[in-house]
């Protein structure tokens, strides 16, 4: 009963650890020639951190990580918009965590090869395709070779072979103008650490939080940030050029007055040692992730703007719901059916608050609007009722509400098995 999973990233790890755990066999297809630290900063909400604690990954992302206490908006004159505890702050039973998407990826490859073994991961092996029938399916590599399993899960990212066989007309993603500069950059933290910041609006934007806490020596944390910038859509902006190298001169002198005295942005920005560039994009939700004994997940399934901290998270929480649709239905296609049918609908929530300006950085646009971000007193311009309620119903659709969370029973009970 062997499931094939298409790429290494943190969803397909998260998938690999989940299918150990509840005794099935798996092997993991990724196209890179070895599995290594990508990226740079992002967010993991208390919902999926909870599901790599119930994974037995505790101590390991404590190690890695900065856990986040507070969320703060400022307009783009450096006024306080609105500030919320994150975490165990905010009453989770389970902390938020600021980590390097690279050390995360590396620890779940570390955790998953010392459980399962090294020839779980297969390298240089990129994905092409897929053949499916009744009793199983077959996965496609570049190359020619094909590979007999149960189940395929296609976990292969934005640019998914196996989502563009599905949808073979859907094309390119979809790019809404801006684009986003992002680096790390050792310097001093703020507001007494764990603190993530947003400031600006739609158009100029940056976010900043520390990913590492202070070096006792220097002081200095590495502080994650991103520098963003709408143009018109219509432009061609290096669109097809994906984590390219870019030139801080493009975009520096636009956060030239960016310093509020508890945070400098010209000089996070002239700190880095290098810079990377990304589109902001996304892909229309689709009307089904599943053929047979085949489906998506992460990416793949469910791209976003990361705009609400939500893209790693829900990877998480989708490699734990196919687990869990497993447990209940077996190595079968109704398995891989039932977890679409759960998580779908809230992805495609999601995906489309977030485009339409509904995930809780709206906030600052609010702020831009009625007063162009300058004001003395939030309050005077945006009841705080109205940013409470918010906040609290992006939480809702993105599934990590604080009392929701809390009570809800684990997605995979302890000690359960398939079979």
């Amino acid at each position: 009963m062997t499931i094939l999973i298409a790429g290494g990233g943190i969803a397909g790890l998260s998938l690999g650890l989940t299918l150990h755990q509840i005794g099935l066999p798996f092997r993991i297809y990724e196209s890179a020639p070895e599995v290594r630290p990508m990226g740079v900063g992002i967010n993991l909400q208390p919902n999926a951190v909870r599901e790599l604690f119930d994974l037995g990954l505790e101590e390991e992302l404590a190690k890695i990580g900065v856990k986040t206490r507070q969320l703060a908006f400022y307009s783009k004159l450096g006024n306080p918009i609105w500030e919320e505890p994150r975490g165990i702050a905010a009453g989770y039973a389970w902390p938020q965590y600021s980590v390097h998407r690279g050390k995360l990826q590396m620890m779940l490859y570390h955790a998953l090869i010392a459980r399962a073994g090294a020839d779980c991961i297969v390298t240089e092996a990129r994905a092409t395709g897929f053949e499916g029938g009744p009793e199983g399916a077959t996965l496609l590599l570049e190359g020619g070779e094909r590979i007999a399993g149960d189940l395929i899960v296609a976990a292969d990212g934005i640019h998914s072979a196996l989502r563009a066989q599905m949808y073979p007309d859907e094309g390119a993603p979809i790019w809404d103008g801006r684009i986003l500069w992002r680096a790390t950059t050792r310097a001093p933290d703020y507001h007494g650490g764990g603190s993530m910041v947003m400031i600006g609006h739609d158009d100029q934007r940056a976010v900043a939080y520390p990913i590492s806490d202070p070096d006792p020596e220097t002081g200095l944390a590495t502080i994650n940030w991103i520098a963003e910038k709408r143009f018109d859509p219509g432009d061609d902006w290096r669109r097809e050029d994906w984590n390219r190298a870019a030139r801080i001169e493009e975009f520096l002198p636009d956060f030239r007055d960016w310093r509020f005295g508890w945070i400098d942005l010209p000089q996070l920005i002239t700190g880095a040692e290098a810079v990377y560039e990304y589109p902001m994009v996304d892909r229309d939700p689709l009307p089904r992730w599943t053929e047979g004994r085949v489906t998506l997940m992460g990416d793949a399934a469910h791209p976003t703007y990361p705009v609400g901290s939500n893209g790693a998270s829900q990877a998480i929480v989708d490699a734990r719901t196919i687990g869990a649709r497993l447990l209940d239905h077996g190595v079968t296609g109704a398995a891989l059916a039932a977890y679409e049918a759960e998580i779908r609908p809230l992805t495609t929530a999601v995906g489309l608050a977030n485009r339409a300006g509904g995930g809780p950085d709206a906030v600052m646009q609010w702020a831009e609007d009625r007063c162009g971000g300058d004001f003395a007193n939030i309050d005077d311009v945006i009841p705080r009722a109205e940013l409470a309620a918010h906040a609290a119903k992006f939480k809702s659709i993105a599934g990590f509400s604080i009392a929701e969370l809390n009570e809800k029973p684990p997605i995979i009970p302890t000690g359960a098995r398939v079979g």
